[in-house]
């Protein structure tokens, strides 16, 4: 069972619940997998950009135990990630026009 302390909050997630969430994560890995086969064309790349963004939410949300914290520091973590994806996102522009 995970305890953690910050500060004067403890919270404790038990078993059940960090199992379900590896559960969906090799759900969504299956379906990251069956994508790269069976889809083709424009949808394909947003599909799959998709299940990765929810995986990426899960981990950071249970594993790195973001949930629990405050709201500034889930904002900032918003911030730092819409930020790395604009700059991403500039990166492919770079390359559509070469």
């Amino acid at each position: 069972m995970g305890k953690d302390t910050h500060g004067n909050t403890t919270h404790i997630i038990g078993y059940g619940t960090l199992t379900a969430v590896w559960g969906v994560l090799l759900l969504l890995t299956a379906l990251t997998v069956w994508a790269a086969r069976h889809a083709t064309g424009f949808g394909h790349v947003w599909g799959s950009l998709a299940i990765a963004s929810v995986k990426g939410g899960l981990v950071i949300a249970f594993f790195m135990h973001m949930r629990y914290e405050g709201r500034l520091l889930r904002w900032l973590l918003f911030v730092a990630l819409v930020t790395l994806a604009l700059f991403i996102g500039l990166t492919f522009f770079d390359v559509l026009y070469r």
